[in-house]
């Protein structure tokens, strides 16, 4: 019996056959699927891994086993996979909308050690020197960067510590934008939208300047000290489509529904890339069939 918020039988016979084998060495492995429910209960309440309930088995099992499969790309390739699955039947909206949001860090964020661990340091994985944790209006943070489609689905995520500026992650964002084609369909994957909503806070020269490069059509609104710096002055003026606008709505959405997960809403991981990795799971729920 699927219990509530564990994977169900239709999202689980889709992300089965992409799975890691099972190691080799001796000894009764823990089955995939208990493992990934852990992981998920885990992440749903934020507790710590050492209060992981007895029926998903050790907890350094799924602890062992979710670090595994964040150095290897197992997670970004489940995403990519579940993205490409839709994406082959129409079903990705590519009107894009990016917005961030601050994510307050538990007091257990904190502390970590300057140097990766031995896996991380074999695997070449290094850890930013901040850990993606600094300080902004809401305190001890980091600042979750999305850009998701027109159904409110992530595309693509990026974490930075509290004080950045969402403007100056758009381009790494958009970067990050990557559906690959499906076998059937050779090509490159796909990365530029169709339109991108944003609102005031990536309304910069920058920005647009980048996106007009990109051939990237795009809403945004001007503020208020722009329009009047631009009052009086020859040259043509940003256009905006308000209605377009009013869809920019679903990156909230997003936000929220991701937030439902109580180990996003609030950072306990000490390390930057398992807080990405963690943000990474709760969107590939998002796009697999509930």
């Amino acid at each position: 019996m699927v219990r509530r918020g564990e994977i169900t039988d239709q999202a689980w016979h889709q992300i089965e056959p992409l799975l890691p084998e099972y190691g080799q060495s001796g000894g009764q492995w823990r089955d995939h699927r208990t493992v990934i429910n852990g992981i998920l209960w885990k992440l749903r309440t934020g507790s710590p891994w050492r209060d992981l309930p007895e029926k998903y088995g050790p907890w350094q099992t799924c602890f062992d086993r979710f670090n595994r499969w964040r150095r290897d790309g197992t997670w970004d390739r489940l995403l990519a996979h579940a993205q490409t699955k839709n994406d082959a039947v129409g079903d990705v909206e590519w009107e894009v909308s990016v917005d961030d949001t601050v994510i307050r860090a538990h007091q257990h964020a904190a502390g970590a050690r300057s140097r990766p661990s031995a896996a991380d340091e074999k695997g070449g994985s290094l850890n930013p020197k901040e850990e993606a944790l600094g300080r902004s209006k809401g305190g001890f943070s980091t600042k979750l960067h999305l850009a998701c489609d027109g159904k409110g689905r992530p595309l693509s995520v990026v974490v930075t510590p509290g004080q950045r500026h969402g403007s100056t992650q758009l381009a790494e964002l958009l970067d990050a934008v990557r559906v690959p084609r499906p076998q059937s369909t050779p090509g490159r994957p796909r990365k530029r939208p169709a339109r991108l909503l944003a609102d005031r806070g990536y309304s910069f020269e920058s920005c647009r300047r980048l996106l007009r490069r990109r051939g990237i059509s795009h809403t945004i609104p001007e503020r208020r000290d722009q329009k009047e710096r631009r009052a009086g002055r020859p040259g043509r003026r940003p256009g905006f489509d308000r209605e377009a606008y009013r869809r920019r709505n679903v990156v909230e959405r997003c936000v929220n529904k991701l937030k439902q997960w109580r180990g996003i809403a609030t950072r306990y991981e000490k390390r930057a890339v398992n807080y990405r990795a963690m943000v990474v799971i709760a969107s590939l729920m998002m796009w697999l069939p509930s």
